[in-house]
């Protein structure tokens, strides 16, 4: 993960634990889980948006070539 041993994990977390408390440490958790469920969802919703073969296929005339070329290659 990230090049990062146990040992290294194990430093980071003693770090954190120092900086922020243990009564905080979960509340950070917790707002980074929501925080990439977020991100992660906007990116599906814009992927969704911006796929090509859902803009190409909306094209007029598009749809009726395709058909023509499968046509052909039958």
């Amino acid at each position: 993960m990230f090049g990062l041993g146990s040992q290294e994990l194990l430093v980071i977390l003693i770090i954190a634990l120092l900086l922020f408390g243990g009564k905080k440490l979960p509340e950070i958790g917790a707002g980074l889980g929501k925080g990439l469920r977020a991100f992660k969802k906007g990116l599906q919703d814009i992927d969704d948006e911006v796929n090509p073969k859902k803009i190409v296929e909306d094209v007029p005339g598009v749809k009726e070539v395709n058909e023509i070329k499968k046509e052909i290659h039958s």
